[in-house]
């Protein structure tokens, strides 16, 4: 199975992306050329990493019968200071809110995405420290 994607240039340093039939707009910063008008894109890797681990935790734990009133991952990512620049160390928060929620299920459901089913958290884990924390909100 091959996937692909397409970028067409727009001008300066923009470019549009089409992903499965939906477009997104692509850009550098003015510093560099651009115009800000779309997401830079090394970002979108740490976007691209928090939906795949996020769909994976909440299928999981949808086959366990828990279900969060609210369910947010956040991702951050640490650069090299040189060129190419990339991230060397990546930190995942995923943050619950709800009543009684099973931290062992919660940890399970995370570990499943992070060992064994997030294809994404696979590739990057190969040039970056992928480090996690969960959090619980009332």
């Amino acid at each position: 199975m091959s996937e692909a994607v397409n970028i067409t240039w727009t001008g300066e340093m923009s470019f549009e992306a089409e992903v499965n039939n939906f477009k997104i707009a692509i850009d550098a910063t003015e510093a560099v050329g651009g115009q800000n008008r779309g997401p830079q894109p090394k970002p979108l890797t740490l976007v691209s990493l928090g939906g795949c681990t996020g769909m994976d935790v909440i299928s999981i734990l949808t086959k366990m019968r828990v279900k969060p009133d609210y369910f947010n991952v956040e991702v951050s990512g640490e650069l090299t200071d040189v060129h190419p620049k990339y991230y060397h160390t990546i930190n995942i928060r995923y943050i619950f809110k709800g009543k009684d929620l099973p931290m062992e299920k919660l940890e399970k459901a995370i570990n499943l995405s992070q060992d064994r089913y997030c294809g994404v958290t696979e590739m990057l884990r190969h040039v970056a420290k992928i480090n996690h924390e969960i959090v619980i909100e009332e």
